[in-house]
């Protein structure tokens, strides 16, 4: 059977919201049993994970360089914690506030996506983008969101960034390396990075 392999287009943030969005995991992790974030560099996702035979890689390197990006550099601001209820599998996060410039951005990854790759589904809530920096997900048991939850609703977190390029990231079976970036504006700069 061929090998797929696991790729997610995100922002990433400067490295001092990143150990501060980390400090914010190990929270989590300590005090709510929730250690899957941390995992996962800090980051806003544009397009969620999804699966390639790993004999496409390199159209797909090819892809991520040419997506049509006409989008100047912006701020993104994050205020303070949002939530998704689920039952299932609640998620926190921080919550960057949501502008033009992210909805533009990440609206032309996924149109762009689509064509390209008709064959992968884009889900619903991609069409319906809900912007947000993960801290906790997947292993945060309900009795510990609701707990956390009561805490971080009203905690208060505010930090701003440029954004000035987007990531390609792909799963190693162990952890996500950035395996490209894209420079923002219509003649952007596409920078492979090495493993």
């Amino acid at each position: 059977m061929a090998t797929q392999n696991l790729y997610f287009v995100a922002i990433i943030p400067p490295q001092n919201i990143r150990e501060e969005a980390t400090v914010i995991k190990r929270d989590f992790a300590e005090h709510y049993n929730s250690h899957k974030a941390l995992r996962v560099i800090p980051h806003i996702t544009l397009k969620a994970p999804f699966k390639l035979y790993a004999s496409a890689h390199t159209q797909l390197l090819n892809w991520f360089g040419e997506i049509p990006t006409s989008i100047d550099p912006f701020l993104v601001e994050l205020k303070n914690f949002g939530a998704f209820a689920n039952k299932d599998k609640p998620v926190i996060f921080i919550n960057p506030v949501v502008n033009d410039y992210l909805i533009q951005l990440q609206s032309t990854i996924i149109h762009d996506f689509e064509k390209h790759y008709p064959q992968i589904r884009v889900s619903f809530l991609e069409h319906h983008f809900k912007p947000h920096m993960t801290v906790a997900y997947r292993d945060l048991e309900l009795d510990a969101y609701e707990r956390a939850w009561e805490v971080y609703k009203d905690k208060e977190y505010e930090a701003a960034f440029e954004v000035s390029d987007f990531c390609l990231l792909q799963h190693d079976s162990k952890q996500w390396n950035l395996i490209a970036s894209r420079k923002l504006k219509a003649d952007a700069s596409f920078i492979p990075k090495s493993f």
